[in-house]
């Protein structure tokens, strides 16, 4: 194994989106949906304001993972999957986990394979959304 990487290993951070930076990442990100840019139609939905669009939180998640393990190994994401369970407020404080869950070595690749399993959830203790993910973990790419 790699140094530092281990079963029950986890990576925490938290996040708060502002109505802006949601507005811009929907735009950037091909998320035309107005409940991501405009307020007053957001406002008379069930969510009451601005919500971050799927692929933004998913980012953040991915984003966390490879940050952590590329600060002192070479990294490759394999495979993520997630699960949307409740809307992200413009605002919201968010918490965001992920959880090695397994390290196996994998000579073919040069390196181990790291499962991980994460969440984000809001102030309330709310899980909003769900992952789990496959990286690759190598002294080099």
């Amino acid at each position: 194994m790699f140094p530092g990487v281990r079963v029950g290993e986890r990576i925490e951070g938290q996040v708060a989106l502002s109505g802006e930076e949601i507005a811009n990442f929907a735009r950037l990100c091909g998320d035309q949906n107005p409940l991501h840019h405009d307020e007053e139609y957001a406002r008379q939905t069930r969510f009451g304001g601005i919500i971050a669009c799927g692929p933004h939180m998913t980012s953040l998640m991915m984003g966390m993972v490879a940050t952590h393990f590329s600060r002192e190994t070479a990294m490759l994401g394999l495979e993520f999957t997630f699960h949307f369970r409740k809307a992200v407020l413009a605002d919201e404080p968010i918490t965001i986990a992920w959880e090695v869950m397994t390290v196996r070595p994998k000579a073919s690749l040069g390196g181990e394979l790291v499962t991980l399993e994460g969440q984000a959830s809001n102030q309330q203790g709310q899980v909003v959304l769900t992952g789990t993910g496959k990286v690759l973990i190598t002294a080099k790419l």
